[in-house]
C-alpha cells in the first residue's frame, strides 16, 4: 500500500472513520438576578426583608451553604482534596474515576482557593459625615468547591460553586465521554479513543449521538446535579425566582479523521505543517472562520507549531478563539476549535446559541482542512492545467489543446484579458483585432472561419461562455483566473527565467545563474568523485 502522500490524499482513501462532534464544554452557571450591586442590595432588602444589605449578612449564608456541604459529605462518605498549588486537577480526578465502581455519584470535594468577583461591604460617607455600608464587587480569593461527579449518561464532570456569595458556579462536561456512555448503553461495540472514538460498529449511529447533544441535554444534566448536591439557595429563594442559568466560557468542536496506516500520519502531519506556516494570516484567517479581518480587528493573527514531547500541533488564532490540529495518539487527525469568546461571532453566551457556535465551529474545521487540501495537494492544479493543455471532449465534441508555450495560445490567452471588464463581452471580429497584432499579422488576414475555430476550442475548455441569444462571448471565472495565471508565469517568470539560465546565452550575472552554476558544478563534482558517466 503506497504511504499517502497530501491531505487529499488521506481524506479520499486513508481515513476509516470520521466523526465530529462537541469536545470540551467549560460553562458559566450563574444568578441572572445577582450580578450587580444593585440587585445584590435588592435581594437582601425587599426579598429577604433585611433593613439593611451588608456583607455579614452573606456570611451568614456562606456558613450554612458550607454547613449544608459538610453534612452532604460526611454522609455520603466523600473524599475530600485539598488541591495544591501546581496540581493538576484532571490527575486526581483520573485517581478517583479508576478505583470508582458504580454508574453514578461523586467521586470527591476538591478545595482550591482562586481569585473571583465577589460583593463586599465597604463604608462610605454621606454630605452630613455620616457612614453608611455599601456593596461593591471586586475580586478577593476565596475557596471553591470542586464536586467531580460521575453521570450516567455524560460520564465525568465537575460542578465547581464558589463558597462566597453570589455563588456562581463552572459545569465542565466532555461530549466525547457522553458519546461512549450512549454507545455502551446501545449495545454498539466501539474501540475507544482518549477523548475520542477510534473504531465504531455503527458509524452512522455514532454521528447521530453526537448531534443530539443538545443545549437542553446539557441544562437537564445541570439540573438533576443541583438538585442533588447541597445548594447555595435554600429552597424559598428557588422558589422566588433566584435561579441559576447557564452560559458558554469555552467551546471546543473537533473533527476527528481515524488513519488507516497510523504510521504515516505523523509523516504527512509534519507535511501538513511544513505547507501551511502562513495560516496565520489575516486573508487566510478570513477564509477559516468567513470573519472580515481588518486593521483594528483585536487579536493576534498567528501560526504557532508547539511540540509537547514529540507530537507536533498546529494553532491558528483568531481574536480570542484558535483552531489546534495534531496527530491524536498516532492514530487519527484530530482538528478542534475552541471558542473562547462567543461575540467574537456576534453572538450571545447563552446556551440556547449552542447550535449557532456548532455550525462556526465544524465549517471552521472543515475551511482549513480545505485550505489545507487546496495549498498540499498539487493535483487540483494538475487536473486544471491538463484541462487546458490537453485535448477535450464535450458531448461528442473534440476541441485540440491549448499548449502553455504555444505562442498562438499565449496570443490567444493575452487578447481575451482585455476583455475581462466588457459587461457586453466581446464578438468574433473584436477579439480578432486584438490577437492578430500579437501574432505580427494584419486582423483581414485571418478569416472569421478561423476565428471561429479558435473560439469553440476556448468555449470547450470551458474559458469563455457564449452570451445567450447574440454572436458575443465572456471570459468565465475560471477562465480569467487560468489565463491570468498562465500569461503571467510565461512573461514574467518562464522566459526571463530561462533568459538568465541558458549557458549558451551571455546571461548577466545574476543570483539566479550564480545559484544555477553552483548547482552545476555540484552535480559534475559528485559524478566525479562516483565514477560515473556524464
Amino acid at each position: 500500500m503506497s504511504i499517502p502522500r497530501s491531505v487529499a490524499d488521506v481524506i479520499r482513501g486513508h481515513v476509516t472513520l470520521e466523526v465530529e462532534g462537541i469536545d470540551r464544554m467549560y460553562l458559566n452557571v450563574y444568578q441572572p438576578k445577582l450580578q450587580s450591586e444593585k440587585q445584590a442590595a435588592c435581594f437582601f432588602r425587599f426579598h429577604r426583608g433585611q433593613p439593611v444589605a451588608s456583607s455579614s449578612l452573606m456570611g451568614v449564608m456562606t456558613r450554612e451553604f458550607l454547613g449544608r456541604v459538610d453534612a452532604f459529605v460526611e454522609h455520603h462518605a466523600i473524599p475530600v482534596v485539598a488541591f495544591k498549588k501546581g496540581q493538576r486537577k484532571d490527575d486526581v480526578a483520573a485517581e478517583y474515576l479508576a478505583r470508582f465502581s458504580g454508574s453514578e455519584g461523586v467521586l470527591f470535594l476538591g478545595k482550591a482557593q482562586e481569585k473571583v468577583k465577589v460583593f463586599r461591604t465597604e463604608k462610605r460617607t454621606d454630605a452630613q459625615g455620616k457612614k453608611y455600608p455599601w456593596i461593591v464587587k471586586n475580586a478577593t480569593p476565596v475557596n471553591q468547591l470542586y464536586f467531580y461527579c460521575i453521570d450516567e449518561d455524560f460520564g465525568p464532570f465537575f460542578l465547581k460553586f464558589s463558597s462566597y456569595f453570589p455563588y456562581n458556579a463552572k459545569l465542565c462536561i466532555n461530549g466525547h465521554e457522553y458519546v461512549k456512555r450512549q454507545l455502551a448503553k446501545e449495545g454498539i461495540a466501539f474501540q475507544p479513543l482518549d477523548n475520542g472514538i477510534l473504531s465504531c460498529a455503527n458509524p452512522k449511529r455514532l454521528q447521530q449521538i453526537c448531534d443530539n447533544l443538545s443545549a437542553a441535554k446539557i441544562d437537564a444534566l445541570l439540573r438533576k446535579w443541583l438538585a442533588r448536591l447541597p445548594h447555595p439557595y435554600p429552597a424559598p429563594d428557588r422558589k422566588a425566582g433566584y435561579l441559576y442559568q447557564v452560559s458558554i466560557l469555552q467551546a471546543e468542536f473537533s473533527l476527528t479523521q481515524v488513519l488507516d496506516r497510523p504510521q504515516t500520519g505523523r509523516i504527512l502531519f509534519e507535511q501538513i505543517i511544513r505547507e501551511n506556516l502562513d495560516l496565520g494570516r489575516p486573508d487566510q484567517v478570513q477564509l477559516i472562520f468567513q470573519r472580515r479581518v481588518r486593521k483594528d480587528t483585536p487579536g493576534r493573527f498567528r501560526t504557532r507549531v508547539l511540540t509537547s514531547g514529540v507530537i507536533p500541533s498546529l494553532h491558528v488564532d483568531y481574536k480570542n478563539s484558535k483552531i489546534k490540529q495534531y496527530h491524536k495518539e498516532g492514530q487519527a487527525l484530530r482538528t478542534e476549535t475552541t471558542i473562547n469568546n462567543t461575540y467574537d461571532f456576534k453572538i450571545g453566551r447563552g446556551l440556547l446559541n449552542l447550535p449557532a457556535l456548532r455550525e462556526i465551529g465544524f465549517q471552521a474545521n472543515r475551511r482549513l482542512l480545505d485550505v489545507q487540501r487546496l495549498s498540499h495537494d498539487c493535483t487540483i492544479g494538475e487536473d486544471a492545467f491538463r484541462r487546458v493543455n490537453e485535448p477535450v471532449v464535450v458531448n461528442g465534441q473534440r476541441a485540440s489543446a491549448l499548449r502553455f508555450a504555444e505562442p498562438m495560445a499565449q496570443a490567444l490567452f493575452a487578447a481575451l484579458l482585455v476583455f475581462r471588464l466588457l459587461p457586453r463581452g466581446f464578438s468574433n471580429r473584436e477579439l480578432r483585432d486584438h490577437w492578430a497584432p500579437l501574432l505580427g499579422k494584419k486582423p483581414q488576414s485571418i478569416t472569421p472561419g478561423q476565428m471561429t475555430y479558435h473560439l469553440r476550442r476556448l468555449r470547450l475548455h470551458g474559458l469563455i461562455v457564449r452570451v445567450r441569444k447574440s454572436h458575443r462571448y465572456r471570459v468565465t471565472d475560471h477562465g480569467w483566473r487560468t489565463i491570468l495565471f498562465c500569461t503571467r508565469c510565461y512573461q514574467r517568470c518562464l522566459r526571463p527565467g530561462l533568459a538568465q539560465l541558458i549557458p549558451e546565452q551571455a546571461a548577466p550575472d545574476t543570483t539566479l545563474r550564480r545559484r544555477f552554476d553552483q548547482l552545476d558544478k555540484a552535480i559534475e563534482h559528485w559524478l566525479n568523485e562516483h565514477a560515473l558517466a556524464i
